[in-house]
């Protein structure tokens, strides 16, 4: 007798190389690669390759993975004017997932199925997420785009773009942990979205504009922008403990604590809070850091649940200057390097992805003419 599993939980639905976690011990490795060191010591772009290529590059191969990254990052001039005539309500995410379809129309290799082609499609959509992001962010403040650079990396070129300016090279670096950290994460719900839609054998860019819609969803996708919005209705570090005791109380969600995955610390949330400790030392103030900290005591003893990814990354982003709604975003903009790693895989070995349903209703019922009903 087949049982239906609710949300596919613990279901094993594909053999894959690229995310490896173990969440009873708090583990986590991109191929192999524990994230404490691709974290310490990668740069996002060698992430990027190591998901799509299975190994770290060398000197060379990064040289000329960066070369091709940068030189993909314009957009078509018609999705530009397709952001910019957004309405400056839009939702971020919505305006992201629009555009990434939209990009379709304008590639020439878009329904060509070869790995090669789709690598170098991965790369254009690796590289154009940050500038759809940037440009709709300037364009709804009524500031001027900001063209891409040509000779920075990832991280420092959206800084750029978003800002209008340089920014200092720490953020840069920060902002970079953040994009390895948020790079891939096995089988989540927009990841599985993108293997799904690209089973069966829909373009690349449908299986990202699937993975993006996913995303936003509150279940998924913006959990740190509401943590920021917790900490700051609650304002004060000696409010904490009786927001969070009221909040328990009506039987509310703390945001950014405990994991379908994880039975303990995630490990992302272990380096985060590192930066989030660093940033509140270095000019950012030391009230949000204090707020987090005394709310993961609380959560941890009252509640045995611990911080996941969002938790400490609000506070970062926050402190980086990034506006809240562009939070789920920046984690789009990361993930697309995951999503298309596992696209590249599903196609390597492609069946369509068929579930079934435990049906639970009426049978053999009779047909009444509606004149009879």
């Amino acid at each position: 007798m087949k049982v239906a599993t609710k949300g596919l939980e613990d279901v094993i639905v594909a053999d894959s190389e690229i995310c490896y976690i173990d969440g009873e011990k708090g583990i986590l490795s991109y191929r192999g690669y524990p994230i404490e060191q691709l974290g310490d010591n990668a740069t996002f772009e060698e992430v990027i390759y190591l998901l799509w290529h299975g190994k770290l590059p060398n000197r060379a191969e990064l040289d000329a993975f960066n070369k091709e990254l940068a030189s993909v990052r314009e957009l078509p001039k018609p999705v530009l004017d397709l952001i910019t005539s957004a309405p400056p309500e839009a939702h971020p995410m919505d305006v992201l997932r629009t555009a990434v379809s939209a990009l379709a129309f304008y590639d020439p290799e878009v329904e060509v199925p070869s790995r090669e082609a789709n690598l170098r499609k991965a790369a254009r959509l690796v590289a154009q997420t940050p500038t759809i992001i940037a440009a709709f962010n300037r364009s709804r403040n009524e500031l001027p785009i900001v063209e891409p650079m040509k000779d920075k990396s990832l991280a420092e070129n959206f800084l750029y773009m978003l800002a209008g300016q340089e920014m200092m090279p720490v953020l840069t670096r920060v902002l970079d942990v953040c994009l390895v950290l948020h790079a891939d994460h096995d089988l989540n719900a927009s990841t599985f979205a993108a293997r799904v839609a690209v089973s069966t054998l829909a373009d690349i860019y449908c299986g990202v504009t699937a993975a993006i819609g996913t995303l936003k969803g509150p279940l998924h996708g913006g959990a740190n922008t509401r943590v920021m919005e917790m900490l700051i209705e609650i304002g004060e570090l000696e409010k904490v403990e009786d927001y969070i005791h009221n909040l328990l109380d009506k039987k509310g969600r703390v945001m950014g604590v405990g994991h379908r995955v994880y039975k303990t610390m995630d490990p992302r949330a272990r380096i985060l809070k590192q930066y989030s400790k660093w940033m509140s030392e270095h000019g950012c103030g030391p009230l949000w850091y204090s707020m987090l900290t005394k709310i993961e005591e609380m959560m941890h003893n009252e509640k045995g649940l611990d911080p996941n990814v969002d938790f400490y990354s609000a506070s970062v982003y926050y402190c980086m200057g990034v506006p809240l709604d562009l939070y789920t975003a920046l984690f789009a903009m990361s993930r697309m390097a995951g999503w298309t790693a596992h696209i590249l895989e599903q196609l390597s070995d492609n069946r369509l992805i068929r579930p079934i349903t435990d049906y639970k209703g009426p049978l053999n019922k009779r047909f009444v003419p509606i004149d009879n009903r």
